[in-house]
Order: C-alpha cells, then structure tokens, then sequence
C-alpha cells in the first residue's frame, strides 16, 4: 500500500506498530511536489499521530482480523473468552479489556480485534442490557434537578439514569457512550 491509497479506517504498518488511519488530505501545493496529511492512530495504544507523507512512500498491508467470541469470566489477571463454533478458549490481559467490563456480563458475546493472532481489542456490542445494581430511589415529584441520579450496574460500571429507575430494574445501554437508553420489560 502506497501512502496515495490512504482512506479514513486503513490500515498499515510502520515501523513495526500497527496504525488506522483516522483523516487524510491529499495536498498539491502551487510549488514543490504533493504529499499526503495524515492524522493516524495506533490500533494497540490508541495514540493518534499527524504526518504528512509522500504519496508514493511504500507500508505494508495491516489485516486486522475481527472475530466474535462468548465471554466466560475475568480473573484478577485475565479476561477469559470462548470461540462458540469451535469452544476454543483465549485468554486476554485483564488491562487490554478493562474498558468492555464495564458493559459485559457471561456469556455475553464480544468482537476481539487481532493483529497476526495477537489480540489487542475487546469491543461489547453497541447496545446491552444491564441489571441495576444500585440506586437511590427517586422522589415522586421531585422535578428540581435535571431528572437524572447516579446508579451503579450489575457489572460495577457507574451511569446516569431518570429518576423513575429502580434498584433492580432491567435497562439499555449505549456502550459507545455510556449513557442510558431505555427501561426493558
């Protein structure tokens, strides 16, 4: 792949480190020849760059691969998740999914991006349906404040719900934001 080619969401290899693109412009300047402007992002770390390249420079092809897999438990070290088809079992550092437990339970499935086999990324779906752990109870009446209080769900993870949620009460989550969507029946 040639920096020409560049489109948002490509993928490439520099350097040995794995990096998405993330905007591009391609830029002929009145004098001197063009190059490509690049803001890119490291698919592992998640810190994004600003480069500007020659359009003919040459990087290798990054295939990410994404498959679904059942996540069975976390551990103190480990997150440990199941491939349904094949029951083959993976087990990925606690601190490379940190993020997903926030919104995942068992047996839940999630997509774990891998880069030559090495797993770097657990997403949960867009949308879960999460268990209230905990919450005050809200005062009929009470139209004061915004309408929202603090609870806590069943996987640990703190978000704002309407005050007419309860303790125990079944709701949607929007796990790219973290912000709640609805009560489920």
């Amino acid at each position: 792949m040639v920096a020409g080619d560049f489109r948002k969401g490509s993928t490439f290899e520099k350097d040995g480190k794995v990096f998405r693109v993330v905007d591009f412009q391609h830029v002929k300047p009145g004098k001197g020849s063009a190059f490509v402007r690049t803001k890119y992002k490291n698919v592992v770390t998640g810190q994004v760059l600003e480069e500007s390249f020659n359009p003919t420079e040459k990087f290798l092809d990054a295939k990410i691969e994404t498959h679904d897999y059942q996540f069975l438990y976390a551990d103190d070290d480990f997150c440990h998740f199941m491939e349904p088809e094949t029951f083959e079992q993976i087990d990925i550092n606690i601190d490379e999914c940190k993020d997903a437990l926030q919104y995942i339970i068992p047996e839940m499935m999630v997509s774990i991006q891998s880069y030559k086999g090495v797993p770097f990324s657990v997403e949960p779906p867009n949308f879960v349906e999460l268990t209230i752990a905990e919450t005050e109870p809200g005062i009929q009446g009470d139209t004061s404040k915004a309408g929202n209080k603090p609870a806590t769900l069943e996987t640990g993870a703190a978000i704002q719900v309407p005050l007419f949620i309860n303790t125990g009460d079944k709701i949607r989550v929007d796990t790219r934001t973290g912000s709640y969507m609805s009560r489920v029946k």
